[in-house]
């Protein structure tokens, strides 16, 4: 569906020049969602512009559904990015024109007729849950009411792709489930292909199928969710996942107090993926070896693709039964790092 074939853009400034994005390449299907995930400056914003052709690649083609819109221009340009829709993360509403007129807007730029636009705004008022809201001008509604309006306007024209710059950004965390929600409902039901760019690896968590981590303009990490939460190799991917395994400076400082607690033993984190969350391995393991299992912390997250659970346990007993121990839970696919104490 989409193709990014090693792709760079490299802007000329007063200082030289500038690679925004680094010899990327990355495949997404059609029909799923796909998060790009990176900090500020790691060119996940410049990576939108070429997606939608507001920018072309210095190096390298952006193929969407077959056409190759970085070697694009004029009317074939305006006709692929007609199939390639946004939301943004401040929802750049019409502030004077009431919902329905919003989500009408792009139809009455592509010629519908004001019977079809009423039928089709109708529509898209139910599909996202603003039924009875259509007269209400954006001043009248709430963040997520506002991000429902530009979801709905930027599927007026049945794109092909949806594009999320920081699209839940700006909302509370409630709404911003609600939201997530949304689109993959929308996902569901009309089968569109959605790319999401965050910062969020809760977004990436709540609804995305694969995920590329970007830094410094390159893609140092993807694949699918469940398998990079599993097994994540970069360290800023290292970074994301402790925002939402708890290894927040409040864990890590109970850790640190553990660790003065217990002299002896060991603090081993413990990663479960998937089923390996509903197996009572633990119980098994403190009945089969001579081990005192205390459990420090713990939290489970689910994916599209299944539950990811994190826990931290110390464990005290002898080297050998330790070792034993912890060789069972591989073979239970737990994933165990030592770190505190041999």
């Amino acid at each position: 569906m989409i193709d990014l074939q090693n792709i760079s853009k490299i802007y000329k400034t007063k200082n030289g020049e500038l690679k925004a994005v680094d010899q990327v390449n990355l495949s997404i299907k059609q029909g799923e969602i796909y998060g790009i995930i990176g900090y500020s400056g790691a060119g996940k914003s410049t990576m939108i512009r070429l997606l939608n052709g507001l920018e072309k690649p210095t190096v390298g083609s952006v193929i969407i559904n077959g056409n190759d819109i970085s070697k694009a221009s004029g009317k074939k340009l305006r006709d692929a990015r007609q199939k390639i829709s946004m939301i943004f993360q401040h929802f750049n509403l019409l502030w004077s024109r009431t919902v329905e007129e919003n989500i009408a807007f792009p139809l009455e730029i592509a010629g519908v007729s004001k019977e079809q636009r009423a039928k089709r705004v109708e529509e898209l008022i139910e599909l996202v849950g603003l039924a009875g809201r259509g007269k209400a001008y954006p001043s009248q509604l709430s963040g997520g009411q506002k991000q429902r309006v530009g979801i709905a306007r930027a599927l007026a024209n049945n794109p092909e792709v949806l594009l999320g710059d920081e699209a839940t950004s700006a909302l509370d965390p409630e709404t911003t489930d609600s939201i997530l929600e949304l689109l993959l409902d929308i996902n569901k039901k009309i089968g569109l292909t959605i790319v999401l760019i965050t910062h969020e690896m809760h977004v990436i968590r709540k609804i995305c199928d694969r995920v590329a981590v970007m830094e410094a303009g390159k893609v140092v990490e993807q694949g699918e969710v469940l398998q990079v939460f599993q097994n994540p190799q970069a360290p800023i991917t290292k970074n994301f996942m402790a925002q939402i395994s708890g290894e927040t400076q409040e864990i890590q400082a109970s850790l640190e107090q553990i660790l003065a607690n217990y002299p002896s033993g060991r603090i081993v984190k413990l990663g479960f993926v998937g089923q390996t969350t509903e197996q009572p391995v633990i119980s098994q393991i403190i009945k089969q070896f001579d081990i005192v299992v205390n459990i420090v912390h713990g939290k489970i997250s689910n994916t599209t693709s299944g539950p990811l659970g994190t826990l931290f346990v110390h464990i005290e007993g002898s080297n050998d039964q330790i070792n034993a121990a912890l060789e069972v839970l591989a073979q239970h696919k737990v994933q165990t790092e030592v770190i505190g104490h041999d």
